[in-house]
């Protein structure tokens, strides 16, 4: 039986080995570019990912390779081998203790220890939470970044959620370029702070030192807002709402105020004389915890919640503190 009109089928493409999706375009799209159709047929995934596929000739329009321009009239069957990205994928499994407080079918939400690297790179081929992922749900192997779709620093521990299908992790990455998912970090930073506030100012890459970022004219939007939660001799203890989500922006926009994290190497200072200078100079990590993340279920449309302990590190120094 033909599909319905405007509704995807799974099937097994043209191209051997590959899972893909079929349209018949429906007469309402006449008129339109191929890439400007399949934006519509097929929400669920990026327009670059749509164009990179036609590109690439994994979409045939009534079995023909044609470009992003090709004009549909309604009716013409379209089949797309939907593959990820040769360099996005093919990490080695690993087996290592990950600690999950939720998972189904679309997505696992975890808790990211401190000293844990999120992604492989330069320094870090192997023992990574990428690796720890494929091994966990080896069917991650076929998302880009094994459905990672929002990093801690390595020194940052939290909460972090990860796709386990393409669409959800599109879903995901829209709803972050929407501000919908909330994400609410406990942090530490030297001196008094004695009000709530919200931190705006653009960041980029430090004009000077390349391997950092900082407060920069031309930089991209970034707003951060933290509420006091307790204060100490020589620190506070804040919450810190990110509206955006840019590298390192707690850790520059805490520093840009003048009140850098507790234990950061890169941004941080060393402690004014107080009671505590001793205690927090020997706290090595940046003091940073993402303790709370809300988002919508990309399946069910359901709000959902978590909530992170503190880890012991963090929650030691504090008693120590108080």
């Amino acid at each position: 039986m033909e599909n319905p009109v405007g509704k995807p089928e799974d099937y097994t493409a043209n191209s051997p080995g590959l899972k893909g999706i079929r349209f018949v375009v429906p007469l309402e799209l006449a008129g339109l570019r191929l890439d400007q159709a399949l934006a519509r047929l097929a929400p669920e995934y990026s327009r670059s990912r749509l164009q990179s596929w036609i590109r690439g000739n994994k979409v045939w329009l009534d079995g023909e390779n044609c470009s992003s321009r090709k004009k549909v009239w309604g009716g013409e069957s379209v089949d797309i081998a939907a593959s990820p990205e040769p360099d996005e994928t093919a990490h080695a499994p690993q087996e290592m203790q990950l600690s999950i407080l939720f998972e189904d079918d679309f997505l696992i939400v975890i808790e990211k220890p401190a000293g844990l690297v999120v992604h492989p790179g330069s320094g870090n081929r192997e023992g990574t939470l990428l690796n720890a992922l494929l091994h966990h749900a080896p069917e991650l192997s076929s998302i880009p970044r094994a459905g990672i779709v929002h990093r801690l620093d390595k020194e940052t521990s939290g909460l972090m959620v990860v796709a386990k299908t393409l669409p959800a992790q599109t879903s995901l990455v829209r709803q972050l370029q929407a501000r919908q998912v909330k994400r609410h970090y406990v942090a530490l930073v030297h001196g008094k702070l004695g009000k709530d506030g919200t931190v705006d100012a653009p960041i980029g890459r430090h004009p000077a030192h390349r391997t950092k970022m900082a407060v920069v004219k031309k930089g991209k939007p970034a707003r951060t807002h933290y509420k006091v939660i307790e204060n100490f001799s020589g620190c506070t203890l804040l919450e810190c709402a990110l509206e955006s989500g840019r590298t390192h922006q707690i850790r520059v926009h805490m520093q840009h105020i003048g009140h850098p994290l507790v234990g950061d190497p890169v941004y941080g200072k060393k402690p004014l004389p107080s009671p505590n200078a001793s205690r927090l100079s020997a706290f090595h990590r940046q003091a940073l915890h993402a303790r709370r993340l809300s988002f919508v279920h990309p399946e069910s449309g359901e709000l959902l919640e978590f909530e992170s302990d503190l880890p012991e590190d963090l929650t030691g120094l504090l008693s120590e503190l108080e």
